[in-house]
């Protein structure tokens, strides 16, 4: 069976995370994706990373983590030259990806205004920190900016202490979750109706505030902001617990869990018939877990709690986590082997879903700038001499 996207064309004009994120759920599910950088200012992304010999080498982590199945182009759109090559380029595609400040490329001659008029069918979206439109939308700005603009910095953290942003940029990759979708479904559409494409915004401010919906239709409902709670939810029965040797998170959710949670801990005296008086009894309870929980060890409260179905996990690290047999049997990252050559063993993220009757899977590794220069060109017409003379000019690298 082909991949889901077998014979789109994706020209991923992104930087940094969010939309080279986007570019590559794209490229997971078979798309090909044609990443285009300056060859001046390649994405940040390369030179960022754990390891300081790839940063150098512009094949940082932050970049490799979500640039397999990539085409390189390097294009220079300071040039007319460069713009031309992106035109042709554009009426054979099928998407258009950029990140770039609102305005940034209606200035080049390359909006969607533009670009559509030369393909009807374009799907074009733009990902921004504002969104195109408001007091705003000129303004740059990154995960952790966001995080701090939309409340998520203020009620994050233990109470009284100062703000902390999550530890992974949630922004960034939800906002390239919620572009690969909105493209998705403007492909469908586009599929099902009168064949044209249209124009896709999101804004990284718009996806912050849904990460935190139910925490913001609780504030517009009563006005109460949500504070800083650490660890802390209503009920004492989901929390993070000290067990003997290390760290206990406990999640007795519902009504029926916290029963067979205390049922387990052998303190029915505890379980409560509603959830108001969960709430009342939180000191008690949190006591309780407190002084049971301490008691022993992980291994033994995370089998007696799983065994009456409580949901539990002991606060891990990476390598704890990857050396679970159960991720080693999902298909959730991809490991290069020998033919990958300098990058022969690393291993990446795919994607956080599978598909029954089509696969999602990693094919290629990520590229070097303008790894595929000659082969993209060559394909658009472009005769030998000419691509030299583009390169001479400083169009492509």
């Amino acid at each position: 069976m082909k991949p889901v996207l077998h014979g789109v064309r994706v020209l991923d004009l992104t930087h940094v995370l969010a939309g080279p994120f986007a570019g590559y759920q794209l490229a997971v599910m078979g798309a090909e994706v044609i990443k285009i950088e300056s060859p001046e200012e390649p994405d940040q992304a390369r030179y960022q990373g754990s390891d300081a010999a790839l940063n150098d080498a512009g094949m940082g982590t932050a970049f490799l983590s979500q640039a397999s199945n990539k085409k390189a182009l390097a294009l220079n759109l300071k040039t007319e030259a460069g713009r031309q090559v992106l035109r042709q380029l554009v009426q054979t595609a099928d998407v258009l990806i950029e990140n770039y400040r609102p305005g940034a490329f209606e200035a080049l001659g390359l909006g969607y205004a533009d670009l559509s008029a030369l393909n009807p069918r374009l799907v074009y979206c733009s990902i921004s920190a504002f969104g195109s439109t408001g007091p705003k939308r000129e303004l740059t700005a990154y995960d952790g900016v966001v995080q701090a603009y939309a409340g998520m910095m203020a009620m994050t953290g233990e109470p009284g202490t100062a703000p902390v942003k999550c530890g992974a940029p949630v922004v960034d990759y939800a906002t390239g979750t919620t572009a690969a979708m909105a493209i998705l479904a403007a492909l469908l559409q586009r599929g099902q109706d009168d064949g044209l494409g249209q124009f896709v915004e999101v804004a990284m401010s718009d996806v912050a505030m849904i990460l935190a919906s139910s925490h913001l239709t609780g504030y517009l409902w009563n006005g109460a902001h949500p504070e800083q709670k650490g660890n802390r939810y209503p009920f004492a029965t989901i929390g993070c617990y000290q067990a003997s040797d290390a760290p206990l998170m406990v999640s007795a959710s519902n009504l029926r869990q916290q029963r067979r949670l205390w049922e387990a801990l052998g303190r029915t005296d505890l379980v409560k018939d509603n959830n108001r008086d969960r709430i009342k009894g939180y000191a008690e309870e949190a006591q309780a877990l407190t002084e049971i929980l301490v008691t022993a060890s992980l291994d033994h409260w995370e089998a007696l709690l799983r065994e009456h179905r409580v949901p539990v996990s002991r606060v891990q690290r990476m390598e704890a986590m990857l050396a679970d047999e159960h991720v080693q049997g999902r298909k959730v990252l991809h490991r290069f082997a020998d033919e990958a050559g300098a990058l022969a063993g690393l291993t990446v993220p795919v994607s956080g879903f599978q598909l029954s009757r089509s696969p999602v899977q990693v094919t290629s590794p990520p590229q070097a700038v303008g790894a595929q220069n000659q082969e993209l060109l060559t394909a658009l017409g472009y005769p030998p001499a000419d691509i030299d003379a583009l390169r001479a000019q400083g169009v492509i690298a």
